[in-house]
């Protein structure tokens, strides 16, 4: 059986609704502060990146349109975003 590859479509389905996410949810980023939500049981979702240390997280920092490195993600609200039913 051939690996299949990730297709661009999903990645980018879910970089949109991670912008409209930040845009107009609740959010909060890094790990300490999403440790802090988790226990606290506010988070309804946790994203964690691919590339967790030793690398560097840019990916998931630059998909939440953030100019620094991010390995962690909590989402507290959704707002306008329907990140929360949609599975990938």
């Amino acid at each position: 059986m051939a690996p299949t590859k990730k297709s661009k479509k999903g990645s980018d389905n879910l970089n949109s609704r991670l912008a409209l996410v930040m845009k107009s949810g609740k959010v909060t980023l890094g790990a300490k502060s999403t440790m802090k939500t988790l226990r606290s049981g506010k988070a309804k979702l946790v994203i964690i990146a691919a590339n967790t240390p030793p690398s560097p997280q840019i990916e998931l920092g630059t998909a939440c349109g953030k100019l620094f490195r991010c390995a962690t993600m909590a989402v507290l609200d959704a707002g306008d975003s329907d990140i929360l039913t949609g599975t990938q």
